[in-house]
């Protein structure tokens, strides 16, 4: 169910996109303005990546098979350095249009109607990167994550514009415009970097976060009596799945049935702390101890 779930918000994100992308055309038809034509061009950014992480959600939804053992869940994070390479595209796309309009500036027309509709589309970014973010970071998706991150980028930019657009309108500065979409277009080449740092991080197999290892350590502890030792304990995040491994240290007068009781209970545990997770334990003999690490007794 979960993953039914995550599937049918990232094609809503496709659907939201498209309602936006023409809310955000119409606002730019109605004034001529190169801000506002700058929020749409990053708006045609939001429809690719959420076509693009509904692809990647679909495939890391995937179960493991001969060719990808380990699963699929990594498809996410090429799927957001997609995205953050298509906004640093999209950004410049604006700086040129940027760049024209400051050399023959032209003030907008339609002022109060363009605003309104595109403060409309606004509010309907705002509420739905919100809710990407919040199912992003709760499904562990990357990609959802990714797509929430440029729709809040998108409505800090478009907040900017709005504000900008007014300021445009009041003062008949009609270089202004262009300035504007400058700016625009600087804020979502940060974004675009942003994006791609991370999603770098996942392909490089990043730890999970400290506090996360720190819980793995304390259950780890708590539940391997009659192991003398824990040590060299790794983790690795890929898309929403955790990988925990490490070598479990266990008297060498101690039968197979033990040990592996003792990795029983130490796995289960863990899948309490953890979800989504696969777990590797090598059961060594005492001699192998590096006292280090966690000591059981």
């Amino acid at each position: 169910m979960a993953a039914n779930r995550t599937l049918a918000i990232a094609a809503s994100s496709l659907l939201v996109g498209l309602i936006v992308l023409g809310l955000k055309f119409l606002a730019w038809w109605l004034t001529g303005s190169i801000a506002l034509y700058s929020d749409a061009l990053e708006s045609i950014v939001n429809v690719v990546t959420a076509l693009t992480a509904l692809a990647a959600v679909r495939l890391a939804q995937r179960p493991a098979d001969a060719t990808l053992p380990y699963g699929y869940h990594k498809a996410e994070y090429f799927s957001a350095v997609l995205v953050g390479v298509m906004i640093i595209v999209a950004a410049i796309l604006i700086l040129r249009e940027a760049a024209l309009g400051f050399l023959a500036p032209q003030l907008p027309e339609a002022p109060v109607q363009g605003l309104a509709v595109s403060a409309v589309a606004t509010v309907i970014n705002l509420v739905w990167a919100m809710v990407l973010l919040r199912q992003g970071r709760k499904a562990r998706s990357p990609a959802m994550e990714a797509d929430g991150k440029h729709l809040m980028t998108d409505v800090i930019s478009t907040v900017g514009v709005l504000a900008g657009l007014g300021l445009v309108f009041l003062t008949g500065w009609a270089q202004l415009d262009s300035i504007l979409a400058a700016l625009v277009a600087l804020n979502i080449l940060w974004s675009g970097w942003g994006v791609i740092r991370d999603s770098v991080g996942g392909l490089m197999d990043v730890a999970v976060p400290k506090d996360i290892q720190q819980s793995i350590r304390e259950t780890i502890a708590v539940n391997a009596d009659g192991a003398l030792e824990a040590h060299d304990i790794r983790t690795r995040q890929a898309g929403r799945m955790t990988f925990i491994d490490f070598h479990l240290v266990v008297p060498g007068s101690m039968s197979v049935d033990d040990a592996h009781a003792i990795c029983d209970r130490i796995e289960a545990k863990l899948r309490e702390t953890v979800k989504d997770v696969q777990i590797t334990i090598h059961v060594e003999p005492e001699n192998k101890a590096k006292h280090a690490g966690i000591v059981v007794v």
